[in-house]
């Protein structure tokens, strides 16, 4: 079954539910309502569910990513408190966690597309159904009738609140982040590492070229902003041990993001209605305390693609997509929270050593069949 499409928002889930659309046999048009697609954004990691997705959608990360072997958990004094083997995971999954800047997997996502598939600075805000049983989408100064719709645009989605305007929408975590990359390639000795305090949490991926990402999370009111950010980082983190201070001094100011974290805690009923489909944080917001945020993205796009390669109509493929995806990914959302909690969210002195001495004590395969449970995903097939 083929037909023609409008994905709204050109992010990671956007751009990949393009791809795999049109790689089943449909004519796709990407609208974005940033006027330029910038290369911006800090660092990812991609579990092996988020790498295999990519392969299937035919988009190979190759040396744009480096493996992440070598790292774990540690208290702000240094000590460890988890250590995890990434060649353990390379040997159960078949690819060990990979870390990349954002933007050079945005810029291979954008190179497997043509360049007149994506329109820049035109926003959908409202879809109609027309006689037919087509979607009618207003893009730019003129509409577009289809046969399907993808809402790809994010924790704030306009689509999510046409297709369920009595969902309250995204929800404050209580945690804002704060992300960087390096200027310069930086001395470490672990390719990753998450640093656990009391309410706060400071971790690091290195890349490929020797650059780090970094990132911040710490509970706050939603809001609060600072003069200078930088500054503000250090006077929190930089008694921290090594490599912080190194990682806060590498880093320009003009280079940090600042982003108060929202999600969907409230789930949806429906991923689709229709012939709508919501996908990524439109459908699924989440804490990104496992990571795990892009990586059900790239399966939902994945998914997507394929029970449309199903058919028989597209009504029938978007209600099989949508009983594969929400159980899973609505799940993941919840474990992600739980995650937090636990982890970065703990503030109380006494819960945080008995957080750190329960971690201390966990034998190293119990980290590695955390990651399993949410990384060990296969995609449908596409042809």
């Amino acid at each position: 079954m083929g037909g023609s499409a409008v994905v709204v928002g050109a992010g990671i889930g956007g751009l990949a539910a393009a791809i795999g659309l049109r790689l089943v046999g449909w004519e796709v048009t990407v609208v974005e309502r940033a006027p330029v697609l910038a290369d911006v954004g800090a660092g990812i990691s991609l579990h092996a569910n988020g790498v295999r997705a990519l392969d299937a959608l035919g988009v190979g990360l190759g040396a744009a990513a480096r493996p992440q072997y070598e790292g774990g958990t540690r208290s702000p004094d240094g000590g460890w408190l988890a250590r995890m083997d990434g060649g353990v995971l390379e040997r159960e999954l078949g690819t060990p966690i990979v870390g990349l800047p954002r933007a050079e997997l945005h810029r291979l996502l954008r190179a497997a597309l043509p360049a007149e598939c994506v329109v820049v600075g035109a926003e959908v805000t409202s879809v109609a159904r027309t006689g037919s049983g087509r979607m009618r989408v207003p893009v730019g100064d003129g509409v577009r009738e289809v046969d399907l719709v993808v809402g790809a645009d994010g924790v704030n989605s306009r689509l999510r609140a046409q297709v369920f305007p009595d969902h309250p929408g995204p929800a404050y975590s209580g945690s804002t982040v704060v992300r960087a990359i390096t200027e310069r390639p930086v001395e470490v000795d672990t390719d990753f590492e998450l640093t656990w305090g009391g309410g706060a949490e400071f971790g690091h991926i290195v890349f490929a070229d020797g650059r780090a990402e970094w990132h911040a999370v710490y509970n706050a009111p939603a809001g609060v902003r600072h003069p200078d950010t930088l500054t503000e980082m250090r006077r929190r983190f930089g008694a921290w041990h090594d490599p912080i201070p190194a990682l806060l001094d590498g880093t320009r100011p003009d280079a940090v993001l600042h982003h108060d974290i929202h999600e969907l805690v409230t789930p949806l009923p429906a991923f689709a209605a229709g012939r709508i489909a919501l996908l990524g944080d439109a459908a699924h917001a989440m804490t990104p305390h496992l990571g795990q945020g892009a990586c059900q993205a790239l399966e939902d796009a994945v998914t997507l693609a394929a029970a449309l390669a199903a058919g028989p109509t597209v009504e029938a493929a978007l209600s099989r997509y949508d009983a594969e995806r929400r159980p899973r990914s609505q799940s993941v959302a919840r474990a992600a929270r739980r995650a937090g909690r636990m982890g970065q969210r703990l503030a109380h002195p006494l819960a945080v050593a008995v957080r750190d001495t329960a971690l201390r004590l966990a034998p190293s395969r119990a980290t590695v069949r955390a990651v399993l449970r949410h990384a060990d995903w296969r995609p449908p097939g596409l042809g």
